[in-house]
């Protein structure tokens, strides 16, 4: 197996309008994990050595509690995170069962919206199994089909399409 995960998809809506979805805090918590599970916390500070943390519950009160950095922010078209590195790029213990990674979101406008793309590059294919094994292609799939969603709804309000 390798050791990289990837997503990728022509999404019908422009890239400044996704980049702004997983770079506001606030937006990112209406789409960014698949329900049943709920973000009920995020925390961005979008340049690099900043923060990337969310915690997200599930449909029994269960909590996880996810920090990593941003590695690169290219305003819109490239964002790179991992974590592997806390803010400040501090060396982080990821926690058992959870795989080590690094995520490089691009987004490339063409006709019809966006090729978005989403490659996760994992230390091994141990942990790229893990990450496959755990739901990776179906629950960032699911989360990817809700930021659509949230921004034809106009994300509750706050975003509306460029």
């Amino acid at each position: 197996m390798s050791t990289e995960l990837v997503i990728e998809r022509i999404v019908p809506l422009p890239p400044e309008v996704i980049w702004r979805a997983w770079t506001d805090a606030e937006l990112l918590r209406d789409w960014f994990c698949p329900l049943p599970w709920r973000t009920v916390e995020a925390e961005l500070d979008v340049r690099p050595g900043g923060i990337f943390r969310t915690v997200m519950e599930g449909p029994d009160g269960e909590r996880h509690d996810h920090a990593g950095c941003y590695l690169e922010v290219q305003a819109p078209h490239r964002l790179v995170w991992t974590n592997t590195l806390l803010p400040g790029f501090a060396p982080a213990d990821v926690g058992a069962g959870v795989p080590a990674f690094t995520c490089i979101l691009t987004l490339e406008a063409v006709d019809g919206g966006t090729r978005y793309t989403a490659r996760t590059l994992h230390r091994d294919a141990a942990g790229a199994k893990t990450h496959a094994e755990m739901g990776f292609h179906k629950g960032w799939a699911a989360a990817l089909d809700q930021l659509v969603e949230a921004a034809k709804k106009g994300m509750k309000g706050h975003l509306a399409e460029s």
